[in-house]
């Protein structure tokens, strides 16, 4: 199983080398908040693989739409919206944990209905799902995009923090913010423990 994630890992790379390195710092960012949980070690293995892998849908979109430097059109944006489907099709076909695919297709959905692919709210959403989203969220803002250079650490922290009532989830926002304001959270200092690199299913 193992070697089936590196595999999809090595293709994305290959595909678009951006979207690879994003999808690491969230999958840190992710387990750091999923630890402050106390989620289990099977939990965290689950979780690990669908965050580096979330964005995987990608790998159907056109290169030179995913590195666009400019802002991108309407239909530009609606295609890349279909990647959390596509990521969804791609990874239940595989005999990973069903949660997985479930995690990835979630992963662009706001407590408040306003995401997509499905438009879920509130308990339709799940944990792990919500945790990706807020991650993926810090993680865009305070790093350099293709269209636009990196807002910053400060206002990736502001957006969840006003709207941890709407879009985000309440518990993840606030341990998501304590660990960069109290326990020194970096990207670059985190790195995927070993004891978490091969699950125990």
């Amino acid at each position: 199983m193992e070697k089936i994630v590196n595999a999809l890992i090595a293709a994305i790379e290959v595909w678009d080398p951006y979207t690879a390195g994003h999808q690491k710092r969230v999958a840190t960012l992710a387990l750091a908040i999923a630890r402050e949980m106390g989620f289990s070690k099977r939990r965290l293995d689950i979780l690990r693989i669908a965050a580096i892998l979330h964005d995987i849908g990608k790998i159907n979109l056109p290169s030179e739409i995913l590195c666009k430097p400019g802002k991108l059109a309407d239909c530009e944006f609606n295609l890349i919206k279909i990647h959390s489907e596509a990521g969804y099709e791609i990874l239940r076909r595989i005999e990973f944990p069903s949660k997985v695919a479930q995690i990835v297709y979630q992963h662009h959905e706001k407590m408040d209905g306003s995401g997509y692919p499905q438009g879920l709210n509130n308990g339709d959403i799940i944990l792990e799902a919500r945790i990706l989203n807020v991650a993926d969220v810090v993680e865009a803002i305070s790093s350099n995009r293709p269209y636009r250079p990196a807002l910053g650490l400060q206002e990736a922290l502001k957006e969840i923090k006003n709207n941890e009532n709407g879009k985000y989830d309440h518990e993840t926002v606030k341990i998501c913010i304590n660990l960069f304001k109290k326990k020194n959270f970096k990207f670059e200092d985190i790195r995927l423990r070993e004891k978490e690199r091969e699950p125990n299913y």
